[in-house]
């Protein structure tokens, strides 16, 4: 029985073996894996969300797009899929890897989502993103290659924070994101940042590594906490970076798992 239902949540992720890869893009790791598996874990609130548009912003080898694609399957029936990357070599992988899966997203070269904001504003229900968040000189930040994949700059903070606000005007009221975060990027102050602009916020799946502590966020649109967070920085500015990270500590967190992508042929 077991077997069984691996094999099921298998065929609704990327097969690795079938994912296409360049010397020059970043492949799926402890990152991608973990945000499939935050996907994986909110598949059925994914389907009963019923996303029109679902994005994934840095797409690398397709295996996270490809990965959403397959598990929402024929169930999300019409949905349009979408992908970007600001690496060439990822975009040209990232097709080849959705055509061995045989599914269809529209992959674009291009930085975050520019010349798609004014097209895409508001229309979006899911957005994916395991951001460039590794903590670099500022100077290896929008670099060509493979660097561009995780060089985040100081805190490996400045690519995420130019991702916020351009998720923010992308998304649909409706609209979802998960994204993957380090502990060194201060996820609670991203949760109050996105707060701020009126979101609600959930640990999906934490993992931690030899390397590194990571956190899949959801975000998801809540007027209440825009009127809270709005009220919290009129009456104590250093009240709400406490409360976040009280919140953030009380997110239930589901078990991460990694799927044998190759134990079912």
């Amino acid at each position: 029985m077991l077997w069984q239902d691996s094999c099921k949540m298998s065929a609704r992720t990327a097969q690795i073996r079938f994912v296409s890869s360049h010397f020059e893009v970043y492949e799926p790791c402890d990152d991608s894996f973990a945000l499939v598996d935050a996907l994986l874990a909110d598949r059925i609130n994914l389907l009963e969300h019923r996303p029109t548009v679902c994005m994934e912003i840095g797409c690398g080898s397709g295996y996270v797009i490809t990965s959403l694609a397959l598990m929402l399957g024929q169930e999300a029936h019409g949905a349009y899929y979408l992908a970007t990357d600001i690496n060439p070599h990822a975009v040209r992988v990232t097709r080849e890897t959705l055509e061995a899966h045989g599914v269809h997203a529209e992959v674009i070269t291009t930085d975050i989502a520019s010349g798609l904001e004014r097209r895409l504003a508001g229309l979006v229900d899911v957005i994916v993103v395991n951001p460039p968040y590794v903590p670099t000189p500022e100077e290896e930040v929008g670099c060509d290659g493979i660097t561009s994949a995780w060089a985040g700059g100081e805190n490996g903070r400045s690519i995420i924070d130019k991702i916020l606000p351009v998720a923010d005007n992308l998304l649909s009221d409706r609209g979802w994101m998960y994204m993957v975060t380090l502990t060194a990027n201060n996820p609670s102050e991203i949760c109050l940042q996105m707060r701020e602009k009126g979101y609600a916020a959930r640990i999906v799946v934490q993992r931690s590594t030899e390397e590194e502590s990571l956190h899949i966020i959801k975000f998801w649109r809540d007027f209440d906490s825009q009127v809270e967070a709005n009220e919290m920085v009129t009456t104590n500015r250093a009240a709400p970076t406490r409360i976040v990270e009280s919140m953030l500590s009380q997110f239930p967190r589901l078990p991460f798992w990694k799927y044998g992508n190759d134990s079912c042929n």
